[in-house]
């Protein structure tokens, strides 16, 4: 893990300045946290991932995010340090620099139109690098993997396994949904509200891009109006025709195209219910089950997606 001794080392590799100091951590998410690099040049985000990432991976990500930014997608942008790299290796830890941008906190009920202007022109980067298609944006959990997390829940006491077993018909039906990606061009593939920020400007800011790799546009499209119409037909209408209008590539006239968003709620409750379990992850528990039950009590169901389909096709 990072240390605040390590400000000097960060700022020399990427010629940051004299004066270093390292603050935070700042904030943290499930894969990775974020200090903040004070110099005598300015503010930069380090970002801090708890696994090692693959130099070829975010060699690839960072070319993506360039030209991403230069046509236009408004986002932080990536150091890289004085030999061209975008990761720094630590005795302490792995890390990524940024450009530091002050963030509002997370707000799904973002205008709909403000966000769909921003994912139709990130989709209208012409970018297909070498991250391919990854598993948990295409694959089902599968009817006896939930299962299975039935019977060990239930055996372990946790409270949230009611919840899960209620929804475990629907989670298999919806999995009967997934269609293989098309027309792959490099994605960011984790528009979450967490990732899709205010400024105090006013304006929007995309962050995180690590997950960045391919994915079909339209599959992206169908994460971003579950997200950002909060369960409301007119917020995903008035989100379509701005992406649309704005030449947006994505189109929504079927179940399918909302392969990403079924498989990424499922792998996400998926891994907080088996990291709930997790003896060696105990101390979190309480984490967890918060995660847990932000999965089981915000879900997608057939009949949300059918309501998305009949509404964008009309």
């Amino acid at each position: 893990m990072l240390d605040p001794q390590d400000a000097a080392a960060i700022a020399a590799r990427y010629e940051l300045g004299r004066d270093a100091e390292l603050v935070g951590p700042v904030a943290r998410g499930e894969v990775g946290q974020v200090w903040r690099l004070n110099t005598a040049q300015g503010t930069w985000a380090v970002k801090e991932p708890f696994e090692r990432p693959s130099r070829d991976e975010a060699q690839d990500d960072a070319a993506f995010q360039h030209k991403a930014r230069a046509g236009g997608v408004p986002m932080p942008g990536v150091v890289c340090t004085g030999s061209g790299e975008v990761l720094c290796e630590l005795p302490s830890a792995t890390v990524r620099v940024y450009e530091w941008v002050e963030l509002m906190e997370r707000d799904a009920r973002l205008d709909p139109a403000t966000v769909a202007r921003v994912v139709a022109t990130l989709h209208c980067v012409d970018y297909v690098g070498r991250n391919g298609v990854d598993p948990w944006y295409t694959d089902p959990v599968g009817e006896d993997s939930w299962d299975d997390l039935v019977r060990r829940l239930d055996a372990a006491g946790a409270p949230f396994v009611g919840l899960l077993s209620e929804q475990r018909d629907e989670l298999v039906a919806l999995e009967q949904l997934l269609e293989k990606p098309v027309a792959l061009q490099t994605c960011h593939r984790d528009l979450f509200a967490d990732n899709v920020l205010r400024t105090p400007s006013g304006g929007l800011c995309v962050i995180d891009w690590e997950n960045a790799g391919l994915a079909e546009p339209a599959q992206e499209l169908g994460l971003v109006l579950f997200e950002y119409s909060c369960g409301e037909m007119g917020r995903a209408r008035a989100l379509y025709d701005a992406y649309r209008n704005a030449g947006g590539p994505g189109r929504i006239d079927r179940p399918g195209n909302f392969t990403m968003i079924v498989c990424q709620l499922a792998h996400i409750g998926e891994t907080a219910c088996k990291r709930w379990l997790d003896p060696a992850r105990r101390a979190d528990r309480a984490h967890n089950e918060a995660w847990a039950m932000e999965f089981l009590t915000q879900p997608l169901t057939r009949r949300m997606i059918d309501d998305f389909v009949d509404t964008l096709c009309t």
